[in-house]
């Protein structure tokens, strides 16, 4: 049998959370562990509870659901947050991304989505809930976190193409180019060029990426 994924919710409007809590507890493999009405309380329960997986809102009393955030990635850089909110702000979404969130969706998400978004989550994932995907290409959370040349380098990581080869294609040097690596890497808050490129189709951000099937300019 899998491990149950036990759950963390932090919201405060109680009828919101209650409904929650009976909805996921209802669900196999899941358990709602504990409840909190605000950021603090629920950096205070994530501290001592330690979920598989938090979800957050973002707008609360007292501190919001980003700054809950930060701290609870302070606590634990491996913390999974969720964030589970009304917000499809591109604003709000690239905020909550930058800060440490894995994964982004709206409190009108269907049950199924949800549920499915929760275990992509515990299992490694990034899940951003279809809605959010749906907003247009200029107004990505992405795009709010990466320079069109970042997006550019983007592509080229699709390709598999090394610093040296995308210092060419774009004109620049390979200390420039393995800076914007750099920078990709760190703005979409993975660990390499592989997960780089992952999140980056789940956030929708390739389509207008380097043309596929692109070769290197003669020597």
């Amino acid at each position: 049998m899998p491990a149950t994924i036990r759950l963390l919710l932090i919201d405060d409007h109680p009828v919101m959370r209650a409904g929650l809590a009976n909805l996921l507890n209802s669900e196999p493999g899941f358990s709602v562990v504990g409840q909190a009405n605000d950021g603090e309380q629920g950096v205070r329960l994530w501290g001592e509870l330690r979920p598989d997986i938090c979800l957050l809102d973002i707008t609360m009393h007292g501190i919001d659901g980003i700054e809950a955030l930060r701290r609870i990635r302070h606590l634990s850089a491996d913390a999974r947050v969720v964030m589970l909110t009304s917000s499809d702000a591109a604003e709000d979404v690239a905020q909550a991304l930058r800060a440490g969130a894995c994964g982004y969706v709206t409190k009108n998400i269907e049950h199924e989505e949800l549920v499915a978004a929760i275990r992509q989550a515990h299992a490694g994932g990034r899940p951003i809930g279809s809605d959010i995907r749906a907003v247009d290409a200029s107004h990505r959370p992405g795009n709010a976190l990466l320079s069109p040349r970042e997006i550019e380098v983007l592509g080229l990581l699709r390709e598999g193409f090394t610093n040296n080869d995308i210092g060419r294609l774009l004109g620049i040097s390979t200390r420039t180019a393995k800076a914007h690596v750099a920078a990709v890497i760190e703005k979409l808050q993975v660990i390499d060029r592989t997960q780089a490129v992952a999140r980056a189709f789940d956030l929708g951000l390739l389509k207008a990426a380097f043309p596929k099937g692109s070769s290197l300019p003669a020597r």
